[in-house]
């Protein structure tokens, strides 16, 4: 009679968070669980499953590398606990490395997707442009101590913007069906002796956004003019860009949901 009763009870009710998050990624192997290291979902799937006492797995909008930072990540997760979903940010980051810090937890419907909704991510990448680098900047930017000409980097973005095959800012090792990404808006901006980088799109290829930072550094410094990025993107062609950025410059600054 009491395995009938138990057998009766309704299963708990799940509900689908979202978690907005910002972290130093200096201290972690990236975002995707790895087996050589600590990364983000890692900490945050060991954090809330303490926290919500049940397994938790998180799904990432953006699978950022090792020593990329991020304000604004996006993760989701489906709990059964009670608790309400806007608290789980106060919760959670009393139990999260200070180096990792929820901004925003919320409810979503049960279908949202991080990867699979229609979204816009934005990036920045931050270059220390100086003849000596400072060292409070050096694990959230890129010294570099050749000056760069900003307005010729900001001429050459001009050609990217778009929906284009992006093959020459594609990093070996990538598993995608396609290589046509869109971007949607570029800039680059001096403020003192700090260049900024910010670039914005529907989607980017593995190490996109640092390929194009390395070879915006090659016509700031006065390697190639302006117009040498069109003939870069053309020719679909990873061997005719610049070099990948070191990770350190480039911060996810957030992602928005259409």
């Amino acid at each position: 009679m009491i395995i009938e009763q138990l057998s009766k009870q309704p299963e708990k009710e799940k509900k689908r968070v979202r978690l907005t998050v910002a972290y130093d990624g200096t201290n972690y192997h990236g975002w995707q669980i790895q087996n050589n290291g600590i990364t983000i979902e890692s900490e945050l799937n060991r954090c809330l499953t303490d926290l919500l006492r049940e397994p938790v797995e998180v799904i990432g909008a953006s699978r950022t590398d090792s020593g990329v930072h991020a304000l604004g990540n996006i993760a989701v997760f489906d709990t059964t606990s009670r608790m309400p979903a806007e608290k789980i940010s106060y919760a959670l980051n009393q139990r999260l490395p200070e180096d990792i810090r929820i901004q925003l937890s919320e409810e979503v419907e049960p279908d949202f997707h991080p990867r699979y909704c229609d979204s816009e991510k934005t990036y920045e990448y931050r270059i220390l442009n100086r003849k000596f680098p400072v060292p409070t900047e050096r694990l959230y930017s890129y010294f570099y101590h050749y000056k760069l000409d900003v307005d010729k980097m900001k001429e050459a973005t001009s050609y990217l913007i778009g929906r284009h095959d992006f093959a020459s800012f594609c990093g070996s090792g990538a598993q995608v069906k396609t290589t046509i990404r869109t971007v949607t808006s570029m800039d680059v901006w001096r403020d003192g002796d700090m260049v900024t980088i910010r670039i914005s799109g529907t989607g980017f290829l593995y190490n996109m956004v640092r390929i194009i930072s390395g070879t915006l550094i090659e016509i700031g410094n006065g390697q190639y003019p302006p117009e040498r990025m069109d003939k870069i993107l053309k020719a679909c062609d990873r061997a005719v860009a610049g070099p990948t950025a070191p990770a350190q410059g480039l911060t996810l600054m957030g992602i928005e949901f259409f």
